[in-house]
């Protein structure tokens, strides 16, 4: 049980990563993006001019917040797909080997071959190195 907990705390903690990370770099691109436009509409709109510097600012950070949201919304359902993907090849994996034993494969019984294959995986790297 504490295995899987501990696996489950991995993923968060990753996932957070990813998603802080890409967040990030939305925010950045959303403020070039938003910087780039402001100078070109002050440049460009003498209405755009006349407006003040908080305003414009405000514009400015509205597009930064903007590439924070979904940058970091989008790595994270992107990342959300990839470890679907996983678990259910895994999972479907433990059912067809499980089934090969005669087993039906429950979520214990799935959870108790996740163990084995876990303890496997680890004592053939221990014989490795």
């Amino acid at each position: 049980m504490s295995n899987t907990r501990s696996r489950q705390r991995e993923d968060i903690d990753r996932a957070y990563d990813i998603q802080t990370r890409a967040g990030v770099e939305g925010a950045v691109r959303g403020t070039g993006v938003g910087t780039g436009l402001a100078m070109i509409a002050h440049f460009s709109w003498p209405w755009f001019r006349r407006q003040t510097l908080p305003f414009k600012s405000f514009l400015v950070s509205i597009s930064t917040i903007f590439g924070l949201v979904l940058g970091a919304e989008r790595a994270l359902l992107t990342h959300e797909a990839e470890r679907r993907q996983e678990e259910n090849a895994l999972r479907r994996q433990a059912r067809y080997d499980l089934a090969r034993r005669g087993l039906i494969g429950t979520e214990t019984e799935i959870a108790k071959w996740r163990a084995e294959r876990d303890a496997a995986l680890q004592a053939e790297q221990a014989k490795t190195e």
